[in-house]
């Protein structure tokens, strides 16, 4: 390191996460519909995804099709340039979105998403301590689902917006779970749990 780089160097910030073992609880998914299993895991019956403990964020508010997360944020999910990192605003809308998917799911069914389209409008950072993203069902078919979703701040400042596009994956009858599945989603997954 040289003279200069070691005289702006600030403090070291440490961040320790822990988290439950995700499969326990999707292996109860395939049991409940989507809205109490999302239920579950807000009143901490089952436990959250690490994701959500990696990034800080959480179930608000549940309804059926519409999923409210917080997000509080700190310099940990900052870019090199000093603002929150895009990825973190495409995983916490994509979890606003797919859980509000999910929240419309019934007992067995699961999701799998095709597409995710995501606008940044600002910039976030620390001086806007907590976000909120709010994921709706727009439309929901027999097969494919789409919605829609928004990061605002305490004042009703717009982040972030964007558009899902899911595809509903039906359990077969009576069908043993493919090999590599995850438990308590038998027809697979996008990698993430859904």
């Amino acid at each position: 390191m040289t003279e200069a780089a070691e005289s702006v160097a600030a403090p070291v910030r440490q961040r320790v996460v822990t988290w439950e073992d995700p499969l326990v609880g999707a292996a109860q998914a395939r049991n409940l519909s989507g809205l109490d299993y999302l239920r579950a895991i807000a009143e901490g019956r089952l436990p959250a995804a690490p994701i959500a403990a990696l990034l800080g964020m959480s179930i608000q508010k549940i309804e059926r099709g519409h999923v409210v997360f917080g997000l509080e944020v700190g310099e940990h999910l900052y870019n090199p340039i000093g603002s929150v990192h895009g990825g973190v605003f495409c995983t916490l809308l994509d979890s606003a979105m797919g859980c509000a998917v999910h929240a419309s799911l019934d007992r067995g069914q699961a999701y799998t998403t095709l597409e995710l389209k995501v606008n940044i409008v600002k910039a976030l950072t620390v001086k806007t301590p907590s976000v909120i993203a709010t994921g709706q069902v727009v439309s929901a078919g027999r097969r494919v689902i789409t919605a829609s979703g928004q990061i605002t701040g305490p004042d009703g400042t717009l982040y972030a917006h964007a558009t899902t596009t899911c595809l509903i994956l039906e359990p077969a009858a009576g069908a043993a779970p493919r090999p590599g599945a995850e438990p308590g989603h038998p027809a697979g997954g996008n990698g993430d749990g859904r």
